[in-house]
Protein backbone atom coordinates (compact mmCIF):
# COMPACT_ATOMS: atom_id res chain seq x y z
CA UNK A 1 0.00 0.00 0.00
CA UNK A 2 1.42 3.26 -0.82
CA UNK A 3 2.31 5.43 2.33
CA UNK A 4 0.36 8.19 1.77
CA UNK A 5 -2.81 6.51 1.61
CA UNK A 6 -2.52 6.54 5.44
CA UNK A 7 -0.45 9.06 6.30
CA UNK A 8 -3.15 11.99 6.66
CA UNK A 9 -4.70 10.77 10.06
CA UNK A 10 -1.44 10.60 11.95
CA UNK A 11 -0.37 14.13 11.00
CA UNK A 12 0.01 16.35 13.78
CA UNK A 13 0.87 20.17 13.86
CA UNK A 14 3.34 21.74 15.53
CA UNK A 15 5.68 24.78 16.24
CA UNK A 16 8.97 23.01 14.62
CA UNK A 17 10.54 24.31 11.62
CA UNK A 18 11.48 21.85 8.39
CA UNK A 19 14.41 23.67 5.74
CA UNK A 20 14.69 21.46 2.25
CA UNK A 21 18.08 22.73 0.81
CA UNK A 22 18.45 21.89 -2.71
CA UNK A 23 21.32 21.96 -4.98
CA UNK A 24 19.99 21.20 -8.27
CA UNK A 25 21.78 18.48 -9.93
CA UNK A 26 23.79 17.69 -6.90
CA UNK A 27 25.38 14.08 -7.89
CA UNK A 28 27.63 13.33 -9.92
CA UNK A 29 30.38 11.22 -11.28
CA UNK A 30 34.38 11.07 -10.89
CA UNK A 31 36.40 13.40 -12.92
CA UNK A 32 40.07 13.26 -13.77
CA UNK A 33 41.03 12.96 -10.28
CA UNK A 34 38.84 9.87 -9.67
CA UNK A 35 36.53 12.68 -7.31
CA UNK A 36 33.40 13.62 -7.85
CA UNK A 37 32.32 16.75 -8.39
CA UNK A 38 31.10 16.85 -4.56
CA UNK A 39 33.83 14.37 -3.73
CA UNK A 40 36.26 17.54 -4.83
CA UNK A 41 34.83 20.50 -3.19
CA UNK A 42 35.92 21.87 0.16
CA UNK A 43 32.88 22.12 1.81
CA UNK A 44 33.53 21.31 5.51
CA UNK A 45 30.00 22.73 6.86
CA UNK A 46 28.29 20.11 4.92
CA UNK A 47 30.87 17.50 5.62
CA UNK A 48 30.83 18.69 9.51
CA UNK A 49 26.91 18.42 9.58
CA UNK A 50 27.28 14.95 8.04
CA UNK A 51 29.17 13.41 11.00
CA UNK A 52 26.42 14.72 13.38
CA UNK A 53 23.48 13.31 10.85
CA UNK A 54 22.15 10.88 8.84
CA UNK A 55 22.80 10.52 5.20
CA UNK A 56 21.97 7.88 2.33
CA UNK A 57 21.47 7.82 -1.73
CA UNK A 58 17.94 8.28 -2.62
CA UNK A 59 16.27 8.04 -5.78
CA UNK A 60 14.05 10.80 -7.50
CA UNK A 61 12.18 8.51 -9.56
CA UNK A 62 13.35 4.79 -9.33
CA UNK A 63 16.37 2.90 -10.07
CA UNK A 64 18.12 3.37 -13.44
CA UNK A 65 15.39 6.49 -14.42
CA UNK A 66 16.34 9.83 -15.14
CA UNK A 67 14.11 12.42 -13.82
CA UNK A 68 13.49 16.20 -15.62
CA UNK A 69 13.34 18.93 -12.78
CA UNK A 70 9.91 18.84 -12.21
CA UNK A 71 9.78 14.74 -11.45
CA UNK A 72 12.41 15.62 -9.36
CA UNK A 73 11.30 18.11 -7.13
CA UNK A 74 7.92 16.39 -7.32
CA UNK A 75 9.54 13.27 -5.31
CA UNK A 76 11.47 15.23 -3.15
CA UNK A 77 8.13 16.78 -1.60
CA UNK A 78 6.44 12.92 -1.30
CA UNK A 79 4.52 13.36 -4.49
CA UNK A 80 4.71 10.44 -6.18
CA UNK A 81 6.11 11.57 -10.13
CA UNK A 82 4.87 9.01 -11.95
CA UNK A 83 1.29 9.78 -10.56
CA UNK A 84 2.05 13.13 -10.78
CA UNK A 85 3.24 13.52 -14.50
CA UNK A 86 3.36 17.35 -14.75
CA UNK A 87 4.52 19.37 -17.88
CA UNK A 88 7.57 21.62 -17.88
CA UNK A 89 5.28 24.38 -19.46
CA UNK A 90 2.73 24.32 -16.35
CA UNK A 91 5.74 24.66 -13.70
CA UNK A 92 7.01 27.73 -15.90
CA UNK A 93 3.83 29.13 -15.97
CA UNK A 94 2.84 29.26 -12.53
CA UNK A 95 6.84 30.04 -11.35
CA UNK A 96 6.41 33.43 -13.79
CA UNK A 97 3.05 34.02 -12.25
CA UNK A 98 1.25 33.57 -15.52
CA UNK A 99 -2.92 33.56 -15.01
CA UNK A 100 -2.61 30.21 -16.50
CA UNK A 101 -6.54 29.12 -17.33
CA UNK A 102 -8.09 25.69 -17.20
CA UNK A 103 -8.21 24.30 -20.99
CA UNK A 104 -4.59 26.37 -21.75
CA UNK A 105 -1.71 24.66 -23.37
CA UNK A 106 1.86 25.44 -21.87
CA UNK A 107 5.15 24.64 -23.01
CA UNK A 108 8.63 25.32 -22.05
CA UNK A 109 11.09 26.77 -24.66
CA UNK A 110 14.75 26.83 -25.13
CA UNK A 111 15.83 29.30 -27.85
CA UNK A 112 18.56 27.70 -29.60
CA UNK A 113 21.68 27.62 -32.50
CA UNK A 114 20.95 25.63 -35.67
CA UNK A 115 23.40 25.92 -38.69
CA UNK A 116 22.52 26.27 -41.89
CA UNK A 117 21.56 22.80 -42.72
CA UNK A 118 19.24 23.03 -39.63
CA UNK A 119 21.01 20.90 -37.07
CA UNK A 120 20.77 22.12 -33.20
CA UNK A 121 24.15 23.12 -32.23
CA UNK A 122 23.48 24.31 -29.22
CA UNK A 123 20.43 23.46 -27.25
CA UNK A 124 20.36 26.96 -25.40
CA UNK A 125 21.92 29.03 -27.58
CA UNK A 126 25.01 30.16 -25.80
CA UNK A 127 22.59 30.60 -22.40
CA UNK A 128 21.99 33.98 -24.16
CA UNK A 129 21.29 37.06 -21.07
CA UNK A 130 17.58 37.16 -19.89
CA UNK A 131 17.55 40.20 -21.42
CA UNK A 132 18.36 39.46 -25.19
CA UNK A 133 15.64 36.74 -24.46
CA UNK A 134 13.04 39.33 -23.49
CA UNK A 135 13.67 40.58 -26.89
CA UNK A 136 13.69 37.63 -29.28
CA UNK A 137 10.05 36.88 -27.11
CA UNK A 138 8.59 40.29 -27.80
CA UNK A 139 9.64 39.48 -31.75
CA UNK A 140 8.04 35.89 -31.46
CA UNK A 141 4.76 38.02 -30.47
CA UNK A 142 4.30 39.09 -33.98
CA UNK A 143 3.03 35.49 -34.78
CA UNK A 144 -0.33 35.45 -35.31
CA UNK A 145 -2.95 32.10 -35.41
CA UNK A 146 -6.66 32.46 -36.28
CA UNK A 147 -8.89 30.51 -33.73
CA UNK A 148 -5.99 31.18 -30.71
CA UNK A 149 -4.36 33.33 -28.74
CA UNK A 150 -0.67 32.67 -28.09
CA UNK A 151 1.39 34.25 -25.07
CA UNK A 152 5.28 34.22 -25.66
CA UNK A 153 6.93 35.22 -22.13
CA UNK A 154 10.70 35.21 -21.65
CA UNK A 155 11.81 33.19 -18.37
CA UNK A 156 15.59 33.06 -17.83
CA UNK A 157 18.00 33.41 -20.11
CA UNK A 158 17.54 31.10 -23.04
CA UNK A 159 14.08 29.58 -21.62
CA UNK A 160 10.68 30.67 -22.23
CA UNK A 161 7.15 30.17 -22.09
CA UNK A 162 4.89 28.98 -24.70
CA UNK A 163 0.94 29.40 -23.90
CA UNK A 164 -1.85 28.36 -26.35
CA UNK A 165 -5.09 29.51 -25.53
CA UNK A 166 -8.35 28.65 -27.36
CA UNK A 167 -11.20 25.87 -27.78
CA UNK A 168 -10.44 21.91 -28.44
CA UNK A 169 -6.98 22.01 -28.04
CA UNK A 170 -5.14 18.68 -26.08
CA UNK A 171 -1.66 18.83 -24.31
CA UNK A 172 -0.32 15.78 -25.74
CA UNK A 173 2.01 16.63 -28.10
CA UNK A 174 5.32 15.04 -28.08
CA UNK A 175 8.56 17.97 -27.78
CA UNK A 176 10.37 19.72 -30.27
CA UNK A 177 13.42 19.04 -28.30
CA UNK A 178 15.14 16.14 -29.33
CA UNK A 179 17.92 17.01 -26.28
CA UNK A 180 20.82 16.58 -28.03
CA UNK A 181 22.83 18.29 -30.68
CA UNK A 182 23.01 17.46 -34.30
CA UNK A 183 19.94 16.41 -35.25
CA UNK A 184 17.43 18.85 -36.55
CA UNK A 185 14.19 20.03 -34.04
CA UNK A 186 11.39 17.15 -34.08
CA UNK A 187 8.48 17.90 -35.32
CA UNK A 188 5.36 18.20 -33.19
CA UNK A 189 3.54 15.25 -33.21
CA UNK A 190 -0.01 14.53 -31.44
CA UNK A 191 0.07 11.55 -29.10
CA UNK A 192 -3.84 11.08 -29.24
CA UNK A 193 -5.91 12.21 -31.74
CA UNK A 194 -7.47 15.13 -29.16
CA UNK A 195 -4.40 16.90 -29.63
CA UNK A 196 -3.98 16.48 -33.37
CA UNK A 197 -5.22 20.80 -33.74
CA UNK A 198 -2.33 21.49 -30.73
CA UNK A 199 0.19 19.78 -32.77
CA UNK A 200 -0.81 21.42 -36.18
CA UNK A 201 -0.33 24.88 -33.92
CA UNK A 202 2.83 24.30 -32.43
CA UNK A 203 4.39 23.43 -35.73
CA UNK A 204 3.27 26.52 -37.22
CA UNK A 205 4.64 28.22 -34.84
CA UNK A 206 7.84 26.77 -34.62
CA UNK A 207 8.39 27.24 -38.74
CA UNK A 208 7.35 30.83 -38.25
CA UNK A 209 9.64 31.66 -35.15
CA UNK A 210 12.56 29.89 -36.95
CA UNK A 211 11.92 32.60 -40.22
CA UNK A 212 11.49 35.52 -37.83
CA UNK A 213 14.81 34.08 -36.32
CA UNK A 214 16.70 33.66 -38.74
CA UNK A 215 19.56 36.26 -38.92
CA UNK A 216 19.30 36.40 -35.42
CA UNK A 217 22.95 35.11 -33.51
CA UNK A 218 23.18 32.90 -31.31
CA UNK A 219 19.60 32.18 -30.96
CA UNK A 220 17.82 31.37 -34.23
CA UNK A 221 15.35 28.89 -33.64
CA UNK A 222 13.22 27.26 -31.03
CA UNK A 223 12.47 24.16 -29.13
CA UNK A 224 9.47 23.02 -27.19
CA UNK A 225 8.92 20.64 -24.55
CA UNK A 226 6.40 19.48 -21.92
CA UNK A 227 3.00 20.64 -22.91
CA UNK A 228 0.51 20.14 -20.55
CA UNK A 229 -2.33 21.79 -18.86
CA UNK A 230 -3.25 23.03 -15.19
CA UNK A 231 -3.49 19.96 -12.75
CA UNK A 232 -5.19 19.29 -9.76
CA UNK A 233 -3.44 18.16 -6.87
CA UNK A 234 -3.21 18.67 -3.09
CA UNK A 235 -1.34 20.97 -1.35
CA UNK A 236 1.63 20.75 1.30
CA UNK A 237 -0.86 21.89 3.74
CA UNK A 238 -4.02 19.66 2.86
CA UNK A 239 -1.18 16.76 2.28
CA UNK A 240 1.24 17.45 5.30
CA UNK A 241 0.08 19.80 7.56
CA UNK A 242 2.69 22.36 6.51
CA UNK A 243 2.43 26.23 6.02
CA UNK A 244 5.70 26.32 3.47
CA UNK A 245 7.33 28.49 1.17
CA UNK A 246 9.45 28.17 -1.23
CA UNK A 247 12.66 30.29 -2.41
CA UNK A 248 14.09 30.46 -5.86
CA UNK A 249 16.05 32.24 -8.28
CA UNK A 250 14.54 30.59 -11.34
CA UNK A 251 10.92 30.44 -12.50
CA UNK A 252 10.66 26.91 -12.55
CA UNK A 253 11.07 26.15 -8.96
CA UNK A 254 9.14 29.01 -8.21
CA UNK A 255 6.43 27.62 -10.10
CA UNK A 256 6.38 24.14 -8.51
CA UNK A 257 6.36 25.78 -4.86
CA UNK A 258 3.00 27.63 -6.30
CA UNK A 259 1.52 23.92 -7.82
CA UNK A 260 2.03 22.46 -4.14
CA UNK A 261 0.28 25.99 -2.18
CA UNK A 262 3.56 26.82 -0.78
CA UNK A 263 3.90 30.76 -0.47
CA UNK A 264 6.74 31.67 -3.03
CA UNK A 265 9.82 34.16 -2.53
CA UNK A 266 11.21 35.62 -5.16
CA UNK A 267 15.99 36.30 -4.67
CA UNK A 268 18.36 36.84 -7.02
CA UNK A 269 21.16 34.17 -7.92
CA UNK A 270 23.87 35.27 -5.33
CA UNK A 271 23.57 32.14 -2.73
CA UNK A 272 23.89 35.35 0.48
CA UNK A 273 20.01 36.51 -1.14
CA UNK A 274 18.81 32.50 -0.21
CA UNK A 275 20.15 33.17 3.07
CA UNK A 276 18.57 36.90 3.58
CA UNK A 277 15.40 35.90 2.17
CA UNK A 278 14.89 32.67 4.67
CA UNK A 279 15.81 34.73 7.80
CA UNK A 280 13.50 37.33 6.49
CA UNK A 281 10.56 34.75 6.04
CA UNK A 282 11.67 32.53 9.31
CA UNK A 283 8.73 33.68 11.61
CA UNK A 284 6.01 33.41 8.85
CA UNK A 285 6.08 29.50 8.20
CA UNK A 286 7.07 26.01 9.36
CA UNK A 287 8.64 24.62 6.25
CA UNK A 288 11.52 26.45 3.59
CA UNK A 289 11.94 24.87 -0.08
CA UNK A 290 15.01 26.71 -0.81
CA UNK A 291 16.78 26.26 -4.05
CA UNK A 292 20.12 26.79 -5.61
CA UNK A 293 20.66 26.20 -8.96
CA UNK A 294 24.22 27.06 -10.16
CA UNK A 295 25.38 23.71 -9.34
CA UNK A 296 22.93 22.17 -12.32
CA UNK A 297 23.70 24.62 -14.70
CA UNK A 298 27.64 24.08 -14.46
CA UNK A 299 27.12 20.33 -14.86
CA UNK A 300 25.04 20.47 -17.87
CA UNK A 301 28.20 22.63 -19.48
CA UNK A 302 30.18 20.04 -18.36
CA UNK A 303 31.98 22.20 -16.54
CA UNK A 304 33.98 20.29 -13.38
CA UNK A 305 35.75 22.99 -12.05
CA UNK A 306 32.88 25.41 -12.00
CA UNK A 307 30.51 22.90 -10.79
CA UNK A 308 33.06 22.36 -8.07
CA UNK A 309 33.22 26.24 -7.03
CA UNK A 310 29.46 26.20 -7.03
CA UNK A 311 29.30 23.32 -4.93
CA UNK A 312 31.59 25.52 -2.39
CA UNK A 313 29.84 28.49 -2.91
CA UNK A 314 26.71 25.98 -1.27
CA UNK A 315 28.75 24.72 1.68
CA UNK A 316 29.30 28.53 2.55
CA UNK A 317 26.14 29.73 3.23
CA UNK A 318 25.05 26.48 5.40
CA UNK A 319 26.38 28.42 8.89
CA UNK A 320 24.05 31.38 8.14
CA UNK A 321 20.62 28.90 7.99
CA UNK A 322 21.76 26.99 10.59
CA UNK A 323 21.85 30.09 12.66
CA UNK A 324 18.26 30.37 12.76
CA UNK A 325 18.16 26.83 14.33
CA UNK A 326 16.16 24.59 12.36
CA UNK A 327 14.14 21.54 14.20
CA UNK A 328 15.27 19.65 10.77
CA UNK A 329 17.63 20.61 8.79
CA UNK A 330 17.74 18.60 5.24
CA UNK A 331 20.57 18.53 2.49
CA UNK A 332 20.25 16.59 -1.12
CA UNK A 333 19.54 17.50 -4.73
CA UNK A 334 16.45 16.88 -7.40
CA UNK A 335 18.53 14.63 -9.25
CA UNK A 336 22.81 14.29 -10.39
CA UNK A 337 23.72 16.09 -13.47
CA UNK A 338 27.21 14.86 -13.72
CA UNK A 339 29.62 16.75 -15.72
CA UNK A 340 31.26 13.73 -17.41
CA UNK A 341 27.74 13.51 -18.74
CA UNK A 342 26.49 16.98 -19.52
CA UNK A 343 23.44 16.46 -18.75
CA UNK A 344 20.77 14.75 -15.81
CA UNK A 345 21.27 11.51 -15.12
CA UNK A 346 19.82 8.21 -12.90
CA UNK A 347 22.26 8.24 -10.19
CA UNK A 348 21.01 8.36 -6.70
CA UNK A 349 21.20 11.21 -5.36
CA UNK A 350 23.18 12.31 -1.87
CA UNK A 351 21.14 12.89 0.88
CA UNK A 352 21.95 14.65 4.58
CA UNK A 353 19.55 15.00 7.66
CA UNK A 354 20.12 16.50 10.56
CA UNK A 355 18.42 17.04 13.76
CA UNK A 356 18.45 16.19 17.20
CA UNK A 357 16.54 13.03 17.19
CA UNK A 358 18.44 11.69 14.25
CA UNK A 359 20.41 8.64 14.67
CA UNK A 360 24.14 9.48 13.52
CA UNK A 361 26.10 7.17 11.61
CA UNK A 362 29.84 6.50 10.34
CA UNK A 363 29.54 8.75 7.71
CA UNK A 364 32.05 11.80 8.24
CA UNK A 365 32.21 13.46 4.86
CA UNK A 366 28.99 14.68 2.57
CA UNK A 367 29.54 12.86 -0.95
CA UNK A 368 28.50 9.87 -3.23
CA UNK A 369 30.83 7.17 -1.88
CA UNK A 370 30.55 8.13 1.97
CA UNK A 371 26.59 8.38 1.60
CA UNK A 372 26.70 5.08 -0.08
CA UNK A 373 27.42 3.41 3.50
CA UNK A 374 25.11 5.55 5.29
CA UNK A 375 22.08 5.05 7.89
CA UNK A 376 19.66 5.58 5.69
CA UNK A 377 20.66 2.96 2.99
CA UNK A 378 19.08 3.64 -0.95
CA UNK A 379 15.26 4.78 -1.15
CA UNK A 380 12.85 6.46 -2.88
CA UNK A 381 12.98 9.99 -2.42
CA UNK A 382 9.33 10.21 -1.80
CA UNK A 383 10.60 9.11 1.47
CA UNK A 384 12.42 11.50 2.19
CA UNK A 385 9.30 14.41 3.35
CA UNK A 386 8.30 11.14 5.63
CA UNK A 387 11.36 11.47 7.50
CA UNK A 388 11.43 14.91 7.93
CA UNK A 389 7.80 15.16 9.26
CA UNK A 390 9.10 12.02 12.05
CA UNK A 391 11.89 14.22 12.88
CA UNK A 392 10.12 16.73 13.61
CA UNK A 393 7.18 15.34 15.44
CA UNK A 394 5.04 15.63 13.13
CA UNK A 395 3.22 12.08 13.07
CA UNK A 396 1.81 10.24 15.49
CA UNK A 397 2.09 6.57 16.42
CA UNK A 398 0.37 4.68 13.73
CA UNK A 399 -2.39 2.11 15.13
CA UNK A 400 -2.80 0.91 18.99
Amino acid sequence: MEIQSFLKPIIRRNDKKIIFLIADGLGGLPGEGRKTELEAADTPNLDRIAGLGTTGLFHPVAPGITPGSGPGHLGLFGYDPVEHDIGRGVLSALGLDFNLRKGDVAARGNFCTVDENGLVTDRRAGRIPTEKGAELCAKLLRISLEGVELFVEPEKEHRFLLVIRGPGLGHEVEDTDPQITGVKPLPARPREDGSARTARIVQVFTERAGEILRDESPANMVLLRGFDTLPEIPSMEERYGLHACGIAAYPMYRGISRLLGMAVKNVGAEPAELVEALRSEWENYDFFFCHFKKTDSSGEDGDFDAKVRALEAFDRIVPGILELGPDVFVVTGDHSTPCFLKSHSWHPVPVLLFSPTCRPDDVQTFGERACTHGGFGQMPMTNLIILALAHAGRLAKYGA
